[in-house]
């Protein structure tokens, strides 16, 4: 069982290795295709420059015609802003002036601009002769302003993409454990209800029969039926909305306590401590509260090789003095902390013999039918270990 949930955190990593590695390699090339386009954009303005110190040095109108029609007219993508050495504007191509604007507010709006293109590119000079010179300021166009945010959206549908098939694998799991558990449950109470019925009427024969109605043994079988007919119902409840009412927290633990007692080692001792007034309710499901205490006091019976102490521990939480938290701490081997986490996963189990599901069982109990919490609060290997149960006052 453990090896069937470590397989499926590998698949988990897998998928999530495969779309970092998509999202790298995509990122990678987009990258690639933004440098080559900016290179080519600063190609264009270099050419551009050029274009207009020929312009502003020849006088034959043929070149000028040529000039201007298939090189500055050319340029339709990128923002470009022409500037004379004292700052003055001459020119400025494919810059999204702002409709109405008067000419000084223009020119303003161009200013700003111009300190914007500073900011990506440096200025190319245009040597004009002598002293005079003149620049031009240009940034990235449109198309390679998206090209650079391309990747970031890239990565952000990716991640969204990977949360929600995370999500969705989790919920599938979840429901195949839930459709796992109620179908075991229920078929357990129908396999159970045969033979118990046999045994109820045999120990009503036994019972009313002269020769064994005062044997021990006929009491002793009522007891174990008793008990049969408690953990049908325990399993009948699983998979059905289980009917919370206000019970006695001080007296419903011991009388679990006081059944389990009597059938494990002498060697262990129980000890049932409260800070709480001892007619203190809480919403419980009987069946289903005894069968947690049961799971738990017997893994730490097992934890401590049949001798030892498990101390029961009732009061208020500090956080929560609405609800009701019941310690169970043992004398056992601990657990050690990269395996805390794992306790409660169906299957997880360190006996030769068990199916693992003790734990596992408990918690799906108190957070699904109790509305509470079930964690392990302290453990240290070699000392003990402490689980902690929240409960609704």
């Amino acid at each position: 069982m453990i090896a069937i949930y470590d397989q499926k955190t590998r698949i988990k990593l897998l998928i999530i290795a495969v779309a970092l590695l998509i999202a790298a390699a995509t990122v990678i090339y987009t990258n690639v295709l933004v440098q080559r386009v900016s290179e080519r954009e600063q190609q264009q303005i270099a050419l551009y420059a050029k274009t207009q110190r020929y312009i502003i040095n020849t006088e034959e109108e043929s070149n000028l015609s040529f000039l201007m029609d298939e090189i500055i007219d050319a340029n339709t993508t990128i923002p470009v802003v022409l500037a004379n050495g004292d700052g003055d504007i001459v020119d400025a191509k494919n810059v999204n002036i702002p409709k109405g604007l008067s000419e000084k507010a223009t020119r303003a709006f161009l200013q700003r601009e111009i300190s914007v293109m500073k900011l990506q590119h440096p200025p190319i000079i245009i040597e004009l002769g002598g002293p005079q010179r003149g620049y031009i300021y240009y940034k990235d166009s449109a198309l390679l302003a998206q090209l650079r945010t391309y990747p970031l959206v890239q990565l952000a549908v990716i991640a969204c993409l990977g949360v929600i098939a995370y999500f969705a694998f989790s919920y599938s799991r979840r429901s195949e454990q839930n459709r796992v558990w109620v179908g075991l449950a229920k078929e357990t109470a129908h396999q159970l209800g045969t033979p118990l019925s046999s045994l109820m009427a045999w120990q009503t024969y036994l019972s009313e029969s002269e020769r064994f109605k005062d044997e021990p043994i006929v009491e002793e079988l009522s007891k174990d039926i008793r008990r049969l007919q408690i953990i049908t119902e325990r399993f009948s409840n699983i998979g059905s909305v289980p009917v919370l009412k206000p019970e006695n927290i001080l007296r419903t633990t011991q009388n679990a306590i006081s059944y389990l007692q009597s059938r494990v080692s002498r060697k262990v001792i129980f000890e049932i401590k409260t800070d709480l007034p001892t007619d203190t309710p809480a919403l419980l499901n009987i069946p289903l509260f005894d069968w947690v205490i049961e799971n738990i006091c017997k893994n730490a019976v097992d934890a401590m090789d049949g001798r030892g102490s498990i101390t029961l521990h009732l009061r208020r939480p500090v956080r929560d003095k609405k609800s009701i938290a019941i310690d169970i701490t043992d004398t056992g081997k601990g657990i050690p902390k990269s395996r805390i986490d794992r306790v409660f996963l169906p299957g997880y189990t360190t006996k030769k013999r068990g199916w693992g599901l003790g734990l596992a069982l408990a918690k799906r109990i108190i957070e699904n039918y109790h509305q509470g919490k079930l964690f392990v609060k302290w453990s240290e290997v070699g000392r003990g270990t402490t689980f902690r149960l929240i409960l609704k006052g």
